[in-house]
């Protein structure tokens, strides 16, 4: 079967969030179970494309509106990433370093979308499926259902995977002369709420629709930032299949971004190497339990609840827990955190901005990982943090009610609190430091989340048979 993945993101090319994550590794999965897994985004001017080599598979232009561009589709030659990646580059529009923030986003990512139809119409044969990730590439299952010049394209099926609904790519009427041309009358498929949506065209028309965990696909039924009544009409086609992690790039034995790599037999003394070297770098006390954040500080992480659950955290159980936070976001709740340190320069360590090294060095030397997330699709870091030895504090709420067991239930171990509020997340850091003292149940507890598979394994295999159900 070949599948072609379609998605802004893809680790280690260029990444943003959890999107990146789940490109990178998918198809690596399907193309091990012995698919032809492929992968087309923008090409972005990174670092990734000026040190890795490509051939050029494909030239040709387009018209976006009234402006004509000329396009490029360069294909990786070292097989680095383990499956086939392409990369579209279109000089004029997608030639920036950033992957979003642009003041002609929109455009942008029209453009990619348009090429992507037109090199792939102008295959001899067409792919199995095409797999489109977020509302960045929401609107090829449109143009290949209705677009005229794809009509060889209209039978070819569609997956849409929505990673975070709260994203929607939004643009006006004005820009619909931007869209190659399609039959007028099916105009109401890009329609929401008086604007083009382009996640809301993908959902009505895609083959299938899924999103990244089941518990996520039940609460956008009711919370989809005002898509929930088309996802309840569309529900027949939807699905949640739960996101793996790339166990090979995240494998404390292996992971060659630690110093000191451990085993579920030798992890006791590795992580507690490791914490001893994070704790020297940032002037925490290695005997205290260390609660990390790695993420985006913004509203939807709960970040903005992290000042006050630390400074309270810190002052209720006497000073007796530490904090290191890794991220980038909001610039108020970065001022915010930085003057939390100031009060409490030896209970909290910051490090605003990101670091891959950093952030697997964290998840080995921590104690306990802290997601108060208000929205959580899937979530991979309390993936990470398991495979890692460390447990997770999370929210009750999308993938992370789906892959964590509170340690006071059957089979449990981790923490759970229900609400994204300061009181319910430092009552969970209070059972922390309980369970942190309690050292039998912990070392237990940290034995046996390491041995936990959350591999992309079964969710690929989920994948290929929805895949194979649209051909049936």
């Amino acid at each position: 079967m070949e599948i072609l993945h379609v998605s802004a993101e893809c680790y280690p090319v260029a990444k943003v969030g959890g999107l990146a994550d789940v490109v990178g590794a998918l198809p690596k999965y399907q193309h091990d179970e012995g698919h032809v897994a492929k992968v087309v985004m923008p090409a972005y001017r990174n670092k990734f494309l000026s040190e890795n080599s490509f051939e050029l598979v494909h030239q040709a232009g387009m018209w976006l509106g009234h402006d004509w561009y000329h396009f490029n589709v360069l294909k990786e030659t070292e097989n680095v990433l383990g499956f086939d990646l392409y990369l579209v580059d279109i000089p004029g529009l997608l030639d920036k370093e950033g992957v979003y923030g642009h003041y002609n986003d929109t455009e942008r990512f029209l453009g990619f979308q348009v090429a992507v139809c037109d090199w792939v119409n102008e295959w001899q044969h067409q792919p199995d499926v095409m797999h489109c990730h977020d509302h960045h590439t929401g609107m090829i299952p449109f143009l290949l259902k209705y677009g005229y010049k794809y009509s060889r394209l209209a039978t070819t099926p569609t997956v849409l995977t929505i990673h975070n609904a709260q994203y929607q790519g939004q643009f006006g009427w004005d820009k619909l002369y931007l869209l190659p041309s399609f039959d007028l009358w099916k105009v109401g498929m890009l329609d929401w709420n008086g604007a083009i949506n382009p996640l809301a065209a993908a959902i009505k028309c895609a083959w299938r629709v899924t999103t990244v965990s089941p518990s996520y696909m039940q609460e956008l039924l009711s919370n989809a930032n005002g898509l929930e009544a088309l996802l309840n009409y569309e529900v027949g086609k939807t699905s949640g299949i739960l996101n793996g992690i790339d166990t090979k790039v995240w494998d404390p034995s292996s992971d060659p971004m630690l110093d000191v790599n451990y085993t579920a037999t030798t992890v006791e003394k590795g992580k507690k190497e490791t914490k001893l070297r994070l704790c020297e770098k940032f002037n925490l006390d290695p005997a205290l339990p260390l609660i990390i954040f790695i993420g985006r500080l913004v509203d939807d992480k709960g970040a903005d609840l992290l000042p006050e659950i630390i400074g309270r955290s810190l002052h209720e159980t006497g000073n007796k827990v530490s904090f290191l936070v890794l991220g980038s976001g909001d610039k108020h709740i970065e001022w915010r955190l930085e003057q939390t340190r100031n009060f409490a320069p030896s209970g909290l360590a910051l490090y605003i901005g990101y670091n891959e090294a950093l952030a697997h060095q964290l998840y080995a030397g921590a104690d306990f990982l802290l997601m108060p997330s208000r929205v959580e699709p899937c979530g991979l870091n309390q993936m990470y943090a398991l495979r890692y030895g460390t447990i997770p504090m999370v929210r009750v709420t999308g993938g992370l009610k789906d892959t964590v067991i509170d340690y006071g239930d059957k089979g449990g171990f981790g923490i759970r609190f229900v609400h994204a509020s300061i009181w319910d997340t430092c009552h969970a850091v209070r059972r922390a430091l309980e369970l942190f003292e309690n050292r039998t149940t912990f070392n237990r507890i940290r034995k046996t989340i390491l041995k936990l598979d959350h591999s992309w394994n079964k969710s690929a295999q989920e994948y290929i048979d929805l895949y194979t159900s649209l051909k049936s």
